[in-house]
Formats: C-alpha cells, sequence, structure tokens
C-alpha cells in the first residue's frame, strides 16, 4: 500500500496514535480531530499589467479552548487546504506544548511571490486581510510570517486591519518590523528556539556539538539562521546545506559567508565553488551528526527513512517526517525530535511580541532570548519525561507521540473544564 502523504491526514493518524496511547475520551478525540472552522475566498488583485486576477485563500482556525487562535501565513504556488488544516493543528499542539494561552491556526495563498512586484503582493497582502478581518483580532486569531511572506507583508496587512478597524492595532499581528512594533528577537525566533533544543539534546545523548557535523535541507529564514547559529554557538560544523535548486557538501564545513553570497547574487547555493552538487535527497542521507530538515513537509518518508544515519535529527520545518518514516526511525538509533518542539521558537517569539504590544512595554533582545530558552527547554524536559514515563510502564513511544501526548492533554482538559464534552 502507498504511504499517505496528505499532511492533514498524517496530522490525524499521529493525533489517533496518541489518543489511543493515552487513552484519550472520544468524545474529544473527535473534536480534536477536526478544525472548528475553516475559512476559503477568493481575493482579487489588480495586476501590473492592469488586469484584475483572483487568488484562491485560505484560513483555518484548529482549536480555541485554550485561548485565542495563532498561526501563520504562507504565500507558495502550491498551498492547498489540506496542507493548511494539518497546519493549524500542529499549531494547536505546539502552542499547547510550550504552555502559550493560544489555541492552533493556519493561511494561505495560492500564488508565486517570484513572480510579483511589490505593488501586487501589497494588494494581495491587504486583500487577504479585508476578507478576513471579522474573524481576526488580537483577542481572535493572530496571524504571523511563514513561507515567502516578510515582516513587510506582515506591516501591510496590520495597517490594513487597523484601517478596516478605526484605529492602529499592533497586536493583530505578529513577525513586524520593529518601526512597526514588531520584536526585537523575532526574526531569528524559529532557529535560535531548535538550537536550545539541540543543545538539550546534545547534553541528554552526550554529543559534543563543538566536533558535530550538521546538514541542513533549506536555506529560508529557518535553515539560514540555523546555519549560522549552529557555528556561533556551539563551533559546529556545517558540512551540507541546500536549497530549491540543490545541495552542495563539504567534508571539511562550508563558508556561511561565501554561501550567503552565492545564493543572494545567483540565487542559489550549488553557485558556491569548491563544494560537491548534491541533490536534496542525497543530502538527507549523510553521514553526519546532526540533520536539520528545514524546508517543507514529507521530505523523510517510508522510502528513505531507513538511509537516514545522523544522530539527531531536528525538525525545523514543519512537518518533514511522515508516519511510516516515525515508525521507521523509532526503531534506529536516531534521535528524531518532533517539529512542534523544535520549531515553536518562531511561536514563542511571536507571543512576546504579542505581549509587548499589549502592554505598549518592549524587552531588549536578550531578555526575549532568555524567556525563550527558559520556555522551549522546559518543553524538551517534559517531552523525556513523558516518554520515559511511557518506557517504565511498558509503552515504546517516540518522542513525537510523547509531546502529543503531553498537548493534547491539556488541550482536552481545557475543553472539558469549558463544558465542551
Amino acid at each position: 500500500m502507498a504511504e499517505e502523504l496528505n499532511p492533514f491526514k498524517i496530522a490525524q493518524a499521529q493525533l489517533d496514535e496518541a489518543a489511543r496511547v493515552m487513552g484519550l475520551d472520544e468524545q474529544a478525540h473527535q473534536i480534536l480531530r477536526e478544525p472548528m472552522r475553516t475559512l476559503e475566498f477568493n481575493i482579487p488583485v489588480r495586476m501590473r499589467d492592469g488586469k484584475t486576477r483572483l487568488f484562491r485563500a485560505f484560513r483555518v482556525q484548529h482549536n480555541d479552548a485554550r485561548g485565542p487562535t495563532k498561526g501563520g501565513i504562507r504565500f507558495h504556488p502550491k498551498e492547498t487546504l489540506d496542507t493548511v488544516r494539518a497546519l493549524a493543528s500542529w499549531m494547536t499542539w505546539k502552542v499547547a506544548l510550550a504552555d502559550l494561552p493560544y489555541g492552533g491556526a493556519k493561511g494561505g495563498i495560492i500564488c508565486d511571490t517570484k513572480r510579483m512586484n511589490d505593488y501586487e503582493l501589497e494588494g494581495l497582502s491587504r486583500g487577504y486581510i479585508r476578507a478576513l478581518w471579522r474573524f481576526i483580532g488580537p483577542s481572535i486569531d493572530i496571524p504571523a510570517p511563514d513561507v515567502y511572506t516578510t515582516p513587510q507583508i506582515m506591516a501591510w496587512m496590520m495597517d490594513e486591519y487597523s484601517k478596516m478597524a478605526g484605529h492602529n492595532e499592533f497586536g493583530v499581528i505578529t513577525g513586524k518590523p520593529l518601526e512597526v512594533w514588531g520584536s526585537q528577537g523575532r526574526n531569528d525566533s524559529t532557529a535560535m528556539g531548535a538550537m536550545y533544543v539541540l543543545r538539550e539534546a546534545a547534553k541528554y545523548r552526550r554529543l559534543n556539538l563543538k566536533r558535530a557535523t550538521v546538514a541542513i535541507q533549506g536555506f529560508g529564514n529557518a535553515g539560514n539562521f540555523a546555519f549560522s547559529l549552529s557555528r556561533k554557538l556551539f563551533g559546529s560544523k556545517v558540512v551540507a546545506i541546500s536549497d530549491s535548486n540543490g545541495a552542495i557538501y563539504d567534508n571539511g564545513g562550508l563558508d556561511y559567508d561565501r554561501v550567503l553570497e552565492a545564493k543572494e547574487k545567483y540565487g542559489r547555493v550549488q553557485a558556491y565553488r569548491g563544494a560537491e552538487r548534491l541533490t536534496n535527497e542525497q543530502l538527507l542521507e549523510l553521514n553526519v551528526d546532526v540533520l536539520i530538515p528545514a524546508a517543507i513537509e514529507d521530505q523523510i518518508t517510508g522510502k528513505n527513512a531507513d538511509n537516514i544515519r545522523a544522530k539527531i535529527l531536528l525538525e525545523l520545518a514543519n512537518g518533514p517526517v511522515t508516519n511510516d518514516a516515525d515508525k521507521i526511525l523509532s526503531g534506529k538509533k536516531v534521535f528524531d525530535l518532533p517539529d512542534f518542539l523544535v520549531n515553536s521558537g518562531g511561536v514563542i517569539g511571536s507571543y512576546f511580541e504579542w505581549l509587548q504590544n499589549n502592554s505598549g512595554y518592549y524587552w531588549k533582545a536578550d531578555e526575549v532570548y532568555r524567556r525563550l530558552d527558559e520556555i522551549i527547554t522546559k518543553s524538551f524536559r517534559d517531552v523525556i519525561a513523558a516518554q520515559e514515563a511511557y518506557a517504565k510502564s511498558g509503552k515504546r513511544v517516540s518522542t513525537r507521540t510523547a509531546a502529543y501526548t503531553i498537548a493534547v492533554d491539556r488541550v482536552a482538559k481545557a475543553m472539558k473544564a469549558r463544558g465542551w464534552y
């Protein structure tokens, strides 16, 4: 039987496994399997040629039992409703695991930003908010950036919402530029949080990060910062990096500044001179200490999971490991750390921005990082404690399932207290 690669069905299957392990009430289980609200709409945008084009868009609010929903907005030519539904549900577990007062949401627009100018992107961004503004707000649903969306796009969206509301509302969107009350430390918070998880994982597995080799799939915001921070914080050697066009490998270590120059000047990391060229698939199977998938979902599947040789698998992307792969990795010595733990630094950073917007008091970057470290380190330790507790009771579960049981339990208890079941 072919492996299920529909991201929403993968998310549901992950929940089902956690529900089985923890003996979740069936009523709660059924509520959590489906989003509470799904919005689909079209956005008319006047293009550079003077013609108006329609763009298909989505916003999914999965569960708000613990607070207003929170989640990014993706601009991607292959965006699908099922991807957005999966990401919204994963966000519910992400914020619950971090113990933030939120629920999960996600948004997306089917578009190709590489073929659009700033005028068109601004029109699209403002149109998205005009269609949604009654369904979002600082105490309802707080969007943020994600794939191919930027702080500038968030600023346009915040401005459009403020116009619709009739007053400035900086807390409606996070991931904004500092000039319109974004937060210091937000830009690299996803990767910084991942580095704190990596530090704790290395301690747990007794891996010396100063001598560690690292391969990173993806050179977007998260992958870029993962490259620079792993060197800066730990002295690790990044031997491979990729983008959508392919990968490069040098066992002696890649030079970050030269990789960045190749990407910015030529649009691809394979313009870097002196390194071996690989495919993205080959990068995943390298014999390295730390593998960081930081691109898109469904990269490690039942077909290639047995070829993964890294000691630590740090899931910086959303949904990079499928359910079949998860089962295979659990039987190997790969220490697989799940996405909604590893990349939760982004939403934790957004939470800090939202708090600052609501209070009008703004923190320095070192305070942001200190608080981020505190929250995400506790999450890691909670997951390990849960996994070890299950092992003592005779249940062998993956780190992902252990993390799920913590998050699902918190959401289910909130629903129960509110009388939802």
